[in-house]
């Protein structure tokens, strides 16, 4: 959605895409990138993750010992692509679009310094659910967005078998449960009054409050709704 709203907004000619497989990406996620590419006329240049993570365990394997695997090594592949991204940005002269939303923004779930970083985050303001009915605008005056990338289940990729269900509640109830919450105001006994379970709320209004030290080092969002970050 980011990139077909940049070629829309400055024109193909202008939009760089860049590919960052690991050892944990998805075979589609390549083929999607480049299918997307190749229908909205931009460049797409790959660079492998790989080696620059296998650099960083091998620099800290001295130092994390025989501690298992865990969110540290997922972050470390999100901070390897922003390395990328930012370097590109650097020698090449674009500016780097993050493509976080505000279902993402709200609860945390991405990586400072890693998917995070850029100089402007035009869906920013748009709940995960809203993406997706983007996309299918998008696609209606010809298929841009292969149809794969929008009916797979969200992955970072940065595990075998991630999905972003194995960490917050499905997008369809995430995204009312926070439009009710920052656009309406509802505390917590409102949202369970409102029908919403008890539990889920707990969890998702204390994610939105244990994330704002993240959503304050996060680019500027293009604001569409009432209330944006």
């Amino acid at each position: 959605v980011v990139a077909c709203l940049a070629a829309r907004a400055i024109g193909a000619d202008h939009v760089l895409g860049v590919a960052m497989p690991s050892r944990h990406s998805s075979p589609g996620s390549l083929t999607d990138a480049q299918a997307l590419a190749r229908a909205l006329g931009v460049r797409l240049e790959t660079v492998s993750v790989e080696p620059a993570f296998a650099a960083y365990l091998s620099s800290l394997a001295p130092v994390f010992g025989d501690r298992p695997q865990d969110l540290t090594e997922e972050n470390l592949q999100a901070r390897v692509r922003g390395m990328i991204l930012m370097a590109l940005s650097n020698k090449l002269g674009p500016m780097v679009l993050s493509t976080s939303n505000k279902s993402e923004a709200a609860v945390g779930y991405s990586t400072l310094y890693g998917d995070m970083c850029g100089g402007l985050a035009p869906i920013g303001d748009v709940y995960k659910t809203k993406v997706y009915e983007l996309t299918r605008v998008l696609n209606e005056a010809g298929p841009l967005i292969p149809e794969a990338t929008i009916t797979k289940p969200p992955s970072a990729e940065l595990r075998p078998d991630q999905k972003d269900e194995d960490s917050l509640p499905p997008y369809p109830v995430l995204d009312p449960l926070l439009e009710a919450h920052l656009e309406e105001g509802l505390d917590d006994h409102a949202l369970v009054a409102r029908g919403f379970d008890a539990a889920t709320v707990a969890r998702v209004t204390r994610l939105v409050r244990l994330s704002e030290y993240k959503r304050r080092q996060m680019p500027p969002a293009l604001k569409v709704t009432d209330k944006a970050f």
